[in-house]
């Protein structure tokens, strides 16, 4: 006690200092933020740079070329035009210079093969020299292809512009799908641009100004309610300094380290906020309640039995809230490794600079604590009267209230098994331009995205002979029978044509050399947007295009298309391999059941020993554990019913909320197993401590749900569930708290 009023007493003493040196800060970090806060929401926050299935990827794409391709779709009056063409090619002239484009491709650059001379040549599929009926018939004996250039009613074209790989566009990535709209609209008025590219600064334009809308939001929200829950008017400056130095700096830390928003990372404001909030309410409350009841006590000693008071449970709530976020280290996610850092970097400066900063102002107020009240008050609202009916509430009807919350509890486990893991991308982005304009080109081409199936021999050589050919041409029928396929092209379309066209060219007379030597030349250049064949000619591939969709869906396409492949080619002789992003973005579901489980395990453990050391009586704790895993099986409960699944932002819901729902559990079990006052029964030790915390747990649980609600007002889906979901677990935990775990600890705590 001693040793601790010399502290206090010290930084009373330098406070000009200390405040001197926290403006500093605050003013180098907010001016550090203001220059380098970026919102990066690539492909490289979901994978890391040693991830194999990155490697995969990446090397995929240096090999057969990216699959981050803008698609833009434009009506016209005749997509088989003079005009149009001449529209084509001059922005395919604009586009091709650009050094971030790999290719562009268009009914404009497309060819078609003509054998002639015992060679393949190639010629312009789009040559207006031709009549419109022979251009329209040509186009239909290439039906896979065609229908990926232009709509059937011939009134929309689609322009496709394929970007370098990953690692050597990130640099740019913002700066692209602007430059690409402004060179468009040059020569076109209206346009449908969609695509990866577009899709992934749509999500980093909305992260940007959600997580601004967010923070302005929880301040107002935050002042609005301290001015009814601060005991005086004067507490409300500590009360939002300890809320915006905190914030600054570690925003400071973020961007100095070269760190950017993702849509995981954007929450990490208001979620701070109110944390810190909820500790500075906490400290306000104890100080408050201390100056009632010792009058005679001088300033020092006040802040000194407060802050000893309020330093233990607040350890231990910023303890277990840390080890909530910590366990997101523990995902194979790097958007939720750097959430999970950053937000813990945050809680130690919050919980620090708290004490800091609570100590500072108490000092400088002058303060009659019988004559103070909160700026707004509800006079049809009692707090003490409210805490009176609940503590006999709690007693009376302990039998009931346990039995009741225990079947909710059994009810909730049941209801885990029911909640569906899985990640909507649509879901990742908010009602706009981007999406308006997927949906759109969707509906006419059918498939904005793509996979490249690799088709190679087991035993190594080239892949151009007649088995495999014929392989192909079965294994592509049953793609095209697949519904969640838009197209499927390969060398089997060029093939058909060709039969169609020379009948006598892959008869069984031909030699294996002839149509060998045939289908190599069919993979022209000029074709290469569908990569027919591997350079070395050891694998074919084949383009499968399809819609946006969910991951459980995509990962049934995936398995289907193993399935079919397995059926068609002897696996003893052939292999798939199946690259592109969406076999990245499958796996998902696999990252977010692994995130639960390890986040979920590590946090409940030490969660647990925390407890432990904190109460040091095994039957107590274990009392007190129940009332803190039911929010999470209420969580579940409402997943289920509500048909909410677990993707990539609600992943990290239940590690942060065990963290959260031991916050005020331990402020009250603190009183209660502290108590010196009331010697007895456990009713009158748990009635003593409700007392004396209940204010602040309401006030707290207020800001939380105040805080997650904000969130909940997101525009993108995904993480609208996440706010809704803690705030309604918040608000249990609460419910909990002040019901279940009294009667838990009046019955069994003997």
């Amino acid at each position: 006690m001693k040793k601790l009023q010399q502290l206090i007493n010290s930084i009373i003493k330098y406070r000009l200092a200390i405040i001197l040196v926290l403006v500093v800060l605050v003013f180098l970090s907010a001016q550090q933020t203001i220059k380098k806060l970026s919102v990066d929401n690539s492909l490289s926050i979901w994978f890391l740079e040693d991830d194999p299935s990155y490697k995969a990827y990446i090397d995929f794409q240096e090999e057969i070329g990216s699959d981050e391709i803008f698609v833009a779709m434009f009506p016209v009056e005749n997509a088989i035009g003079d005009l149009e063409k001449e529209n084509l090619l001059e922005l395919h002239e604009v586009i091709d210079a650009l050094p971030y484009v790999k290719r562009s491709f268009s009914l404009a650059k497309a060819k078609y093969p003509i054998y002639t001379n015992t060679k393949i040549k190639f010629d312009d599929l789009y040559n207006t020299k031709r009549s419109e009926k022979g251009i329209k018939n040509l186009l239909s004996k290439l039906p896979n292809i065609s229908s990926q250039l232009i709509t059937k009613d011939y009134k929309n074209q689609f322009f496709y512009i394929q970007l370098n790989p990953t690692p050597a566009i990130e640099a740019q990535r913002e700066a692209i799908p602007r430059e690409i709209r402004q060179i468009i609209s040059k020569k076109y008025s209206e346009y449908h641009l969609t695509g990866p590219p577009v899709l992934n600064e749509a999500y980093s334009l909305g992260i940007y100004k959600e997580s601004m809308l967010f923070g302005l939001l929880t301040v107002l929200v935050i002042t609005l309610m301290l001015l009814f829950l601060l005991p005086s008017k004067r507490y409300l400056l500590v009360s939002l300094l300890s809320v915006a130095i905190p914030l600054a700096l570690l925003f400071g830390i973020i961007t100095s380290l070269g760190f950017a928003l993702n849509m995981i990372s954007m929450l990490i404001p208001t979620i701070l906020m109110v944390y810190s909030v909820s500790d500075a309410v906490h400290i306000i409350n104890i100080y408050h309640k201390e100056g009632l009841k010792n009058r005679n006590f001088h300033k020092l000693q006040l802040i000194t039995l407060s802050i000893r008071k309020s330093f233990i449970p607040c350890f231990y709530t910023t303890l277990t809230t840390f080890v909530g976020y910590f366990a997101l280290y523990l995902s194979p996610l790097p958007a939720f490794k750097n959430m999970g850092v950053f937000t813990c970097i945050g809680l130690v400066l919050s919980f620090l600079l708290v004490y800091v900063i609570a100590i500072i102002g108490f000092s400088f107020m002058k303060l009659n604590f019988q004559e103070s009240k909160p700026i707004l008050n509800l006079n049809s609202f009692s707090q003490t009267q409210f805490v009176l009916w609940l503590n006999s509430f709690t007693t009376r009807y302990k039998t009931s209230i346990i039995v009741v919350f225990s079947l909710v509890l059994l009810y909730g486990v049941y209801s885990i098994f029911q909640v569906k893991i899985d990640t909507n991308s649509l879901d990742l982005l908010a009602e706009g331009h981007a999406k308006k304009d997927l949906r759109i080109v969707e509906s006419q081409l059918n498939g904005s995205s793509r996979i490249q199936l690799s088709i190679s021999a087991t035993k190594g050589g080239k892949i151009l002979n007649r088995e495999a050919v014929s392989y192909m041409e079965k294994f592509q029928q049953k793609l095209e029978t697949n519904p969640l396929i838009a197209s499927a092209v390969s060398v089997v379309d060029i093939k058909s044509f060709l039969e169609k066209r020379t009948p006598i060219l892959f008869q069984s007379a031909i030699s294996k050399e002839k149509i060998e030597s045939t289908l190599a030349s069919a993979d022209a250049k000029a074709n290469s947007f569908f990569k027919l064949f591997s350079d070395d000619f050891t694998s074919a591939g084949i383009t499968v295009s399809f819609k946006e969709m969910n991951t459980s869906k995509l990962q049934q396409l995936l398995n289907e298309i193993e399935r079919d492949f397995v059926k068609t080619f002897p696996k003893e002789s052939y292999k798939l391999k199946i690259n592109g992003f969406a076999v990245v973005f499958a796996q998902l579901n696999r990252f977010i059941l692994e995130t639960q489980f390890k986040s979920f395990f590590v946090a409940f453990v030490i969660g647990f020993l925390c407890l432990w050391i904190f109460i040091r009586n095994i039957r107590t704790t274990l009392l007190v554990l129940i009332p803190n895993v039911l929010p999470l099986f209420v969580l579940a409960i409402l997943m289920s019913l509500l048909d909410i699944t677990l993707d990539v932002t609600t992943a990290m819901i239940t590690p942060i909320m065990l963290g959260i729902a031991m916050d005020d559990t331990i402020h009250l079990v603190y009183k209660y197993k502290r108590t010196k006052q009331v010697k007895g029964s456990p009713e009158a030790r748990m009635n003593n401590a409700m007392m004396y915390t209940g204010t602040a747990l309401f006030s707290t649980t207020i800001a939380l749900v105040g805080g997650f609600l904000i969130i909940s007002s997101s525009a993108v889906p995904s993480v609208s569930h996440f706010g809704l979901l803690c705030a309604v677990t918040v608000l249990i935990a609460l419910i909990t708290d002040i019901f279940y775990l009294p009667a838990l600890l009046k019955t069994f705590d003997r």
